[in-house]
């Protein structure tokens, strides 16, 4: 043993009654009145003690119960001297009841001081306390001093074990606090990444899209205000609205996955693929994914089609979705513009690479983007 494992006092959670179950509680209460009802049985029954005795008995059993409250509240506080001097007064009680001739209450209050010594006080305070105890216990009692030692050497032991037993309850107790705060704190995180989540898709999806609105519609004022012709601010008023449709898809495919109602992934990845005229492979078998990450892959598949229409005009585009058996992997790569830029205004998503790699980042994955002989690569893996 350790010098703390001495000097050490049983937690709180060992001392109190606090998530004992009905049992046990109906267990302790039953010992105390199977206690009381001795200590009464005995003093009443008693020979050869003096009237007056008697009389005065009820208060000593009362002075007694007070003497038991208060030395459990002490130690239930951890108080080292107060809780030595009430259960000194104990033992100063069993010598007087010894003195008036009570044979029977004196043992049960020897046996109380041994057993609740050890239980309930620090080891370098409740092994001389014991030993006093016992010491008390052997003067009065008539047996042989071989059946004395064997009911000494029980006590200590009963004692002994108490401590343990209520130990044990409350290294429970306390694991199951601990237990408690972790799940409180897990809810709090998940719901903290939920709300982050959350944030991200509305961020995504109608702060890119409104800006690009924006845009396109301060540059229809300006040219009505210039006396433009009416085909330039058409022009400009279609994108807005092709914009706003695609920002209104976009929504409802947010919804959809914060909902929980996500479209098979190949199943999106085809719908986009299908306007570009580009290629999907898919390899392996098909895994799960959360919702986020299903909505990353197919943001990054949206966005790197876009920039092929946008800076590589007239390239065939092909797409390669591979499962296995910790990661997905797509990769979107085209064979270089074939005709010079046309309008770069047509109407995107607005996600840029840089944001996708950050969403990666945050899911564990990774996301690469560059020149691929004469064309451009972009590779996203996320863990499944």
């Amino acid at each position: 043993m350790n010098r703390s494992h001495w000097t050490q006092w049983p937690s709180w959670e060992a001392l109190t009654r606090d998530g004992q179950s009905t049992a046990r509680l109906a267990l302790a209460w039953t010992v105390r009145s199977v206690v009381l009802v001795v200590l009464l049985w005995t003093a009443v029954t008693e020979t050869g003690v003096a009237r007056w005795a008697l009389v005065v008995a009820p208060v000593g059993l009362i002075v007694c119960a007070a003497l038991a409250w208060g030395y459990h509240r002490t130690t239930l506080a951890q108080r080292l001297w107060p809780s030595l001097g009430l259960l000194a007064a104990l033992m100063v009680m069993a010598v007087l009841a010894h003195r008036v001739g009570f044979l029977g209450p004196t043992t049960v209050l020897w046996c109380g001081c041994v057993v609740s010594a050890l239980e309930r006080m620090p080891l370098f305070a409740a092994i001389p306390a014991t030993a006093v105890a016992l010491a008390g216990f052997a003067s009065v009692n008539k047996d042989p001093w071989l059946t004395t030692a064997v009911i000494g050497a029980g006590l200590c032991l009963s004692g002994y074990v108490l401590r343990l037993d209520a130990e044990a309850r409350g290294n429970a107790q306390r694991l199951l606090a601990q237990e408690r705060a972790a799940r409180v704190a897990e809810a709090e995180s998940a719901a903290l990444a939920e709300r982050s989540r959350i944030a991200r898709e509305i961020h995504d999806v109608l702060a890119h899209s409104l800006s690009a609105q924006l845009v396109h519609l301060e540059a229809a004022r300006l040219l009505i205000e210039r006396g433009a012709e009416r085909d330039q601010i058409l022009e400009r008023v279609v994108a807005a609205r092709g914009m706003a449709r695609d920002g209104l898809d976009e929504t409802r495919h947010a919804l959809s996955a914060l909902r929980g109602q996500m479209t098979p992934l190949e199943d999106v990845l085809r719908e986009l693929a299908a306007p570009e005229g580009a290629v999907l492979t898919v390899e392996g078998e098909h895994r799960p994914l959360s919702a986020e990450a299903s909505q990353a892959v197919r943001r990054v598949a949206q966005e790197a089609l876009t920039n092929v229409r946008k800076h590589a005009p007239g390239a065939k585009a092909t797409m390669r979705l591979a499962y296995s058996a910790d990661e997905v992997a797509l990769e979107i790569r085209d064979s270089g513009a074939t005709r010079r830029h046309g309008d770069l205004t047509v109407s995107g998503s607005g996600y840029g690479l840089l944001g996708m790699k950050e969403r990666a980042e945050l899911l564990g994955g990774t996301l690469r983007a560059g020149p691929y002989e004469e064309g451009f690569l972009v590779t996203l893996k996320v863990p499944v």
